[in-house]
């Protein structure tokens, strides 16, 4: 089976502004594979976003490893990880642009963590390959491309 996320002995420590360190999470073993649904639980503080955010790069590991798809993205910044991963905000209209139609979120996503110029959009060239992703979502999207 496929690894997609893999972390290995992640651990997170923060400066408390006290010059205290303080561990959010040691030595953390998570292992996600092609086709995992998974779900994580706990409450607030149990450190569900720091998880998330580690995965992103958003929050730097003080120890362990992440790679995705097989690649050790430990030492990359966000905006590097953005090749391999995307993330969605309980808030629906954090990391798109709501004034803008689904294409045009779709076409920002498409290229998103690549170096872009200012180019002509051109979205209609993606068109097809946006109404065949949204079909597979099955939430009717399709006609608000």
């Amino acid at each position: 089976m496929k690894t997609i996320v893999e972390l290995k002995d992640a651990t997170v420590q923060v400066n408390n502004g006290f010059d205290e360190v303080k561990t959010i999470r040691d030595h953390v073993n998570l292992t996600i594979y092609e086709h995992d649904y998974i779900t994580i639980l706990g409450g607030n503080g149990a450190g569900k976003s720091t998880v998330f955010n580690v995965i992103a790069g958003t929050l730097m590991l003080t120890g362990g490893s992440i790679s995705i798809l097989g690649e050790d993205v430990t030492h990359l910044p966000a905006q590097k990880r953005a090749n391999y991963l995307a993330r969605v905000f309980q808030d629906p209209k954090m990391g798109t642009a709501p004034r803008m139609t689904v294409a045009e979120n779709l076409l920002i996503a498409k290229f998103r963590g690549q170096k872009r110029g200012f180019v002509p959009r051109r979205i209609h060239h993606y068109q097809e390959e946006f109404e065949q992703l949204v079909q597979k979502t099955g939430n009717g999207l399709e006609k608000h491309l």
